[in-house]
């Protein structure tokens, strides 16, 4: 969750006053309070997924007059980036902001032209990592510190970028020489993973490299009743991509013993419990960047972690809360009889005007991870 103050948090939860805040920026900046030009607001949103490989992207549609007709105006796609937040005005005239993040102006249109409202399509920085390519393979040899990697292949399309790592896993160096060969984004990608990381570029602008968070620790809750902020529910079962057991292995022509790690839901309270009804699923994964039965565990165990306790999912709109996240975990009270349930956010919208509330799609959490190296 994103950072917010106390009185923010208890705000939100009742009648206040939301503000909201874009403005036009040169790219490359980072922070909660860029430097730009304030564009006006007349609809929009920004939608996140944690499984997608643009964690966020914004939908903004903002006055006719900003029609970009040379390729320096504010609106044009050419490297400019919209930068948005929403907060909570006090009484006293002090304002809360929180912010949502930086967004690569990507396709202007109006469909009413010369005069019409502009809509304006925005993606986070990964757009950036994805679209450049690289021209020729890329070796990187054993030894190389995945901060270096990471400083080059970032680098080169961002350069000055702040790159944030939650451990010290940055200093680790690579087990073997690999080679990026065209695909940037899915070369990094599958070194975050094989790392047992998540990777975003987050509100501050700032690309952040960390451990999922704790599934277990809810950060806010979600409720109807007196003082809730639910405004509806609704909730679903399904078998459809569920898995319940990864087995992670190391791939190169080096071993002949490759690092192998398995996890699987060893909860029998769960639903999809190894050895109960639900049967044995498991996925495979594979990289070169796994060269210890260590690091194929931790790869292994942070691929099931963001999938435990499918397949009970709900979807629900809420009042909105602008510091909730995807990966998010939250505490869903329904007006059933049913206890509360641990559910973690997986994909998200939220509005930039006041009528529109946050929606979201969640994953309950009720397994609990065992790791093996001996799966039956």
């Amino acid at each position: 969750m994103r950072p917010v103050s106390d009185a923010f948090l208890r705000t939100v939860r009742g009648s206040h006053r939301a503000v909201f805040d874009a403005r036009v920026v040169a790219p490359g900046q980072t922070g909660v309070d860029p430097d730009g030009t304030a564009i006006k607001i007349l609809s929009g949103d920004v939608s996140m997924d944690a499984n997608a490989a643009i964690r966020s992207t914004l939908d903004l549609t903002t006055e006719g007059g900003l029609w970009p007709a040379r390729a320096s105006d504010l609106l044009a796609p050419y490297g400019n980036e919209i930068f948005v937040r929403r907060g909570i005005a006090f009484g006293g005239g002090a304002t809360e902001w929180v912010s949502l993040g930086y967004f690569r102006i990507e396709s202007p249109e109006q469909e009413d032209a010369p005069f019409g409202a502009i809509r304006v399509a925005g993606r986070d920085r990964m757009a950036g990592l994805a679209d450049a390519r690289l021209l020729a393979p890329r070796q990187f040899t054993a030894g190389v510190t995945l901060s270096a990697v990471f400083g080059q292949l970032v680098g080169e399309v961002y350069p000055g970028a702040v790159i944030e790592w939650d451990d010290n896993t940055d200093t680790s160096t690579l087990g073997r020489s690999v080679i990026a060969e065209e695909d940037r984004h899915a070369f990094l990608a599958d070194l975050v993973v094989a790392a047992g990381k998540i990777w975003f570029w987050d509100h501050r602008g700032v690309l952040v490299i960390k451990s999922p968070p704790d599934p277990a620790t809810p950060v806010v809750d979600v409720d109807y009743g007196q003082g809730g902020v639910l405004v509806s529910l609704s909730r679903r079962l399904t078998r459809e991509g569920v898995y319940n057991a990864v087995v992670a292995t190391g791939e190169g022509a080096d071993t002949a013993a490759p690092a192998r790690g398995v996890a699987v839901d060893g909860n029998p309270h769960s639903p999809t419990y190894w050895d109960g009804p639900f049967g044995k699923v498991p996925r495979f994964y594979s990289s070169p960047f796994i060269t210890t039965d260590a690091q194929a565990r931790a790869a292994a165990a942070s691929l099931l972690q963001r999938s435990l306790g499918l397949p009970y999912a709900v979807d629900f709109s809420a009042v909105p809360n602008p510091a909730v996240e995807p990966d998010d975990p939250i505490r869903v009270r329904n007006s059933g009889s049913r206890p509360p349930e641990i559910h973690v956010i997986e994909r998200m919208s939220i509005g930039l005007t006041v009528d529109a509330p946050l929606t979201a799609s969640t994953r309950e959490q009720t397994a609990q991870l065992i790791l093996t190296n001996g799966v039956g």
